[in-house]
């Protein structure tokens, strides 16, 4: 087990965002959480990286606390939304890549050959090789996302945890990083994401974490994703289909919350 969290309450001031949520995330799983804005998604990931600390109950990564994990930290990589990036940093792709060696390389010393050569697989693994000289700024949204997810891989990371990784990605783009994220994991890499894509990444991922302050459900995409557990997650009447290779959802709009 890498990930586990034990009755997690976690509360911004006098507003609870997550309230007793239990998970254990097993080595070479492939978890996605899903839920409707403000259901505490993006905390749950910051409460796993150490980011946030829970009002109650207890965190383990690694089986330590994530706030003090240290040397262990390099085990995880992580990508952020892109819209949390700076497009206008002025920095080439491969300075972004190397950057997810820091934690190996230190403050004060310089990369050495095994670092590169890290941060050249990485490249190569995600398809972005060709764009190494190309500022940040000048990627499309996709591309961003794939040089984002080369610098969480530098790193060599046991844990690979992911924010909304296809948010701003148009639909061939998305596909494509969801089939990397699917070759991935079956080498063997831990994955934990977060999505509003709910039908997209119910064909990829091998578990889903239904999630709505409190965890509704958590299981086998096709065991998960029924009508009831989405009317719970979205307050409204919902169905889950398939209708050739992609995944949908529908609700019945004049049920759902206003």
């Amino acid at each position: 087990m890498i990930v586990e969290l034990d009755r997690v309450t976690v509360a911004y001031r006098t507003v609870t965002v997550l309230e007793e949520v239990s998970l254990k995330v097993f080595r070479g799983s492939f978890l996605a959480v899903i839920g409707p804005n403000g259901a505490g998604k993006t905390t749950l990931l910051k409460v796993i990286l150490g980011l946030v600390r829970p009002v109650e109950g207890t965190v383990r990564v690694f089986g330590r606390d994530p706030r003090h994990l240290g040397a262990e930290r390099r085990a995880i990589g992580y990508v952020p939304q892109t819209a949390a990036v700076d497009r206008h940093f002025p920095l080439r792709v491969a300075d972004v890549v190397m950057m997810g060696r820091y934690g190996r390389i230190g403050l004060v010393r310089r990369p050495s050959a095994a670092d590169r050569e890290a941060a050249r697989r990485a490249m190569e693994r995600t398809g972005v090789t060709h764009l190494a000289n190309s500022p940040l700024g000048r990627l499309s949204g996709g591309q961003r996302q794939r040089v984002l997810l080369a610098r969480a891989l530098a790193c060599e990371p046991e844990l690979l945890i992911l924010d909304e990784p296809a948010a701003g990605v148009d639909v061939p783009a998305t596909e494509s990083l969801y089939e990397l994220l699917r070759d991935l994991h079956k080498d063997g890499l831990t994955t934990l994401l977060v999505s509003h894509d709910v039908g997209v990444v119910a064909a990829f991922v091998d578990g889903v974490v239904c999630l709505n302050r409190r965890l509704v459900a958590h299981g086998r995409p096709e065991e998960v994703l029924g009508s009831e557990e989405l009317a719970q997650m979205y307050g409204c009447a919902a169905v889950f289909f398939h209708h050739g290779r992609a995944p949908h959802m529908v609700v019945a709009r004049d049920e759902c919350w206003s």
